[in-house]
């Protein structure tokens, strides 16, 4: 994994502070879900392997403990800053004791919007084994001539004009030399796309028509070029991204073919027994999961559900990606947490998807106790330094959380969201969720603003 050395650092400081505590309590009395009973989480053991090696190599104890009444008076002047418009939903939870240190209308199911990656990416990572790629195959059509391009799911594939990026994706043009050199002088006539490895619709319930135009995300499919954008420089998305590839693969087995004009681009399959002509892979799921959560690629993170669903033997689709979330996180960190975490979708582009904060951040508290997830950590990004907060908590009243606050964030009409982990000043490790569902339109950078305040009162509590 290709992680800054600034991004290094931080992490051995994330993982100098892990370890403790067997157990989560997540305590849910709210009225929207009827439950006031506290809930066991099961964790790994910090004494068992490979979980003691992350832990215990050589790193210090962890801080001093805050006090849930001196937490809870740090926080309040911020959590009434009126650009949150009211007081959001959120949740503090200690890593090591396990403790809810402080929280407010915690366990109520809100929208989550981008910090529902947090369940993709550890849902994913718990399904797939770390060193599982992607791979789009070529395979001989049902007629002589004939080349079926076979999509396996991988959102990175770049095209052509793709500029090339540190963390090395797939490019087509080496899977169109592969399968020129196995064809010979045989000349393509035809080029097949197969995109059935997903199934169902390609855009989700309580998605906006606009987000494929706008450029938020494309149709999800089983086969895309360059994220499914127009051009790689340009944010707006092809309405068939399966079909856009093939053309563009058609062109690179034959350059007179612009366009596709001189071969023939076509949804089909290739015969069980075809002739495989190349492949390319992905890098790494995990390396996937870093990126999708750093730039909150909303793209990537649809792909990753549905990794989950084939796992899982489910339907790859919007609603069998859901059930297999749902399914994992209840075998991982137990039914209270599988309960508060309902996705439409592996983006949190969804309206209608739901999260209570008290379930994310005792999630977040398991995650930072399981070596398996430490891509996780790793994805999350850095407070003022990377990602999706590099240029945030630059003001005054948020500095003390740079460079101690490892975060998603969340950001849909009405929603900012801020979720992940912070080390106190007295050096212990928290994790928290912090959702402001009710900001005002056009107010959004100064509900961000607000957020950063928040969890730069977590990073400079000395509450104990």
């Amino acid at each position: 994994m290709r992680l800054t050395a600034v991004k290094t650092l931080l992490l051995l400081a994330v993982v100098a502070l892990l370890g403790g505590a067997t157990a989560v309590v997540l305590t849910s009395g709210d009225a929207g879900r009827g439950r006031s009973t506290p809930a066991a989480i099961s964790t790994p053991s910090p004494d068992s392997e490979p979980v003691r090696g992350a832990l215990l190599a050589g790193f210090a104890t962890s801080g001093r403990l805050p006090t849930a009444a001196g937490l809870l008076a740090k926080l309040t002047a911020s959590l009434q800053d009126p650009r949150l418009g009211g007081v959001p939903a959120f949740a503090v939870v200690d890593v090591l004791s396990s403790q809810v240190l402080a929280s407010g209308r915690a366990g109520m199911l809100v929208v989550p919007a981008s910090t529902a990656k947090i369940a993709t990416a550890t849902a994913v990572l718990l399904s797939t084994e770390p060193d599982q790629r992607l791979r789009t195959t070529a395979a001989a059509g049902p007629e002589p001539g004939e080349v079926v391009l076979i999509g396996g799911g991988d959102p990175t594939l770049a095209g052509p004009e793709a500029p090339a990026v540190a963390f090395g994706p797939a490019r087509l043009v080496d899977l169109a030399a592969q399968v020129r050199s196995a064809m010979g002088s045989t000349k393509v006539t035809r080029v097949l796309v197969d995109d059935t490895l997903f199934v169902g619709g390609s855009t989700g319930p309580g998605w906006k028509p606009s987000y494929v135009s706008s450029g938020n995300v494309a149709p999800v499919m089983a086969l895309s070029l360059d994220g499914g954008r127009v051009h790689p420089d340009a944010q707006p998305r092809v309405l068939d991204p399966a079909l856009a590839a093939g053309r563009a693969f058609a062109q690179l087995l034959d350059p007179r073919a612009a366009a596709g004009a001189q071969i023939v681009v076509a949804r089909g399959t290739a015969p069980p027994s075809a002739p495989r002509l190349g492949s390319v892979s992905s890098p790494p799921i995990p390396v996937l999961v870093e990126q999708m959560l750093e730039r909150s690629y909303n793209d990537i993170a649809e792909a990753m559900t549905r990794q989950v669903a084939l796992a899982r033997g489910l339907p790859a689709s919007f609603a069998g990606g859901g059930q297999g979330v749902t399914a994992v996180l209840g075998e991982f960190a137990g039914p209270a947490v599988a309960a508060g975490v309902a996705l439409q979708d592996g983006s949190g582009l969804s309206r209608e998807d739901r999260v209570e904060p008290a379930a994310m951040a005792a999630l977040l508290a398991v995650a930072a106790r399981t070596e398996r997830l430490r891509p996780l950590l790793g994805g999350l990004p850095v407070a003022g330094f990377d990602g999706t907060l590099a240029e945030r908590f630059r003001s005054a009243g948020a500095l003390p959380a740079t460079g101690r606050v490892r975060a998603k964030t969340g950001t849909l009409d009405g929603i900012s969201a801020l979720a992940g982990l912070v080390r106190t000043a007295d050096g212990r490790l928290l994790a928290f969720d912090i959702t402001a569902d009710a900001v005002r339109d056009g107010a959004t950078t100064g509900a961000e603003a607000a957020l950063d305040v928040v969890a730069a009162a977590l990073a400079s509590c000395g509450c104990g």
